[in-house]
């Protein structure tokens, strides 16, 4: 108070006036730059309620920064003597804020439509992936850990497409990686595994070739299963004449091993025996000379060498037999047809008609593209 009355007195002397005086320390006392904050708190609102905290973080915590600066400056300055005021830090301050504001809400907007462009391709590329594996390994037999995890895949692609369906992008995103990490693990496990399997493309090739061959220079039918695509055809004189769907064994992914190991063999055998009425449990059955020589070798050989157990037995009673037409692999080993396919294949083969099973007929390029 006496500052101000010192003040007011030098005021009076040098103008010779009291109300003069007064006007001029209404005129000398800053002014808080009132404005400015109040815009600047403004901004940063519009730019929150755009998810700028979300979407262009750095920007919005500037922001907010330079915004409890300048109220922060503005405190200090209200505790001096109000003529010793300087409220210009707060109203550059309040400058900076406006303006970070500004461009996080720009950005916001920006980056969230950027996100929703990069999640939804994201959806789309995902999408395209689990048709992918659904097409090549519906079937395959996999581990039960790497189905779980394709499964698992699927149901965090499905809650991310709810996510982005509600507009929670973030959420949305987050669930997109955990499908991706998850579905790319699978399915480049199972890639990996077919593209050791369809090594012996080259093999099948040939015996594919030598069985369509004796087909045409025998002039008779011969039989060729196709284990990935499921299918038994039937050829004649060399050309296809029927081509039916089969079941497989349960883990028909290789060639057959050991008793039990439910694989369907691969290799170049010959009808031994047919078998129907109270003789087979299968409706029809056509009995193959499994194990042949090779497979009998083979098996010798893994003995010795220890890839095998020492009292490891080589399977037997390979058929191909009818009950089938069930869409699933579920033999021990054999290959089904439905009963009305079999009465087919019963019919026109004999004993010592060729009967060859391979991985594939077509190579792994053509599976994949397909």
């Amino acid at each position: 108070m006496k500052k101000v009355n010192r003040l007011l007195l030098y005021i009076v002397v040098f103008t010779g006036s009291l109300p003069l005086a007064i006007l001029l320390l209404i005129f000398l006392t800053p002014v808080p730059p009132t404005g400015e904050m109040e815009h600047a708190r403004k901004t940063i609102s519009i730019a929150g309620r755009g998810r700028a905290d979300t979407y262009s973080n750095k920007l919005y915590a500037e922001a907010q920064i330079y915004y409890d600066s300048a109220m922060g400056n503005w405190q200090n300055e209200n505790n001096r003597f109000i003529y010793f005021r300087n409220f210009e830090k707060v109203a550059l301050f309040a400058e900076l804020s406006t303006k970070k504001a500004s461009q996080a809400a720009e950005n916001a907007v920006s980056n969230s439509s950027n996100l929703k462009m990069k999640l939804i391709q994201k959806i789309d590329s995902l999408n395209n992936l689990i048709s992918g594996v659904n097409k090549l390994f519906y079937t395959y037999p996999l581990t039960s850990e790497i189905r779980e995890r394709i499964s698992r895949g699927k149901l965090f692609l499905k809650e991310a497409e709810i996510a982005y369906q509600e507009g929670q992008y973030l959420e949305a995103n987050i669930k997109i990686s955990d499908s991706e990490l998850l579905l790319m693990e699978g399915y480049s496990y199972v890639n990996e595994n077919l593209k050791e399997y369809f090594q012996s493309y080259p093999v099948w090739k040939s015996w594919i070739d030598k069985t369509i061959s004796d087909s045409k220079k025998n002039r008779d039918y011969s039989i060729i299963v196709d284990k990935f695509s499921r299918k038994c055809f039937i050829y004649l004189n060399g050309i296809k004449q029927y081509e039916f769907e089969a079941d497989l064994g349960l883990n028909w992914v290789g060639d057959k091993k050991v008793r039990g190991d439910m694989a369907t063999p691969e290799g170049m055998y010959k009808i031994t025996k047919k078998i129907e009425g109270s003789n087979t449990r299968y409706y029809k059955s056509l009995l193959l000379n499994y194990p042949n020589d090779e497979d009998k070798m083979k098996f010798q050989n893994e003995v010795i060498s220890g890839s095998l157990l020492p009292n490891a037995i080589i399977g037997s009673l390979i058929e191909i037999h009818g009950s089938g037409g069930i869409g699933i692999d579920w033999t021990q080993g054999c290959v089904a047809l439905t009963n009305n396919e079999m009465d087919v294949v019963f019919k026109i083969a004999k004993v010592g008609t060729p009967v060859t099973i391979v991985g594939s007929m077509t190579d792994l390029q053509y599976v994949v593209t397909k």
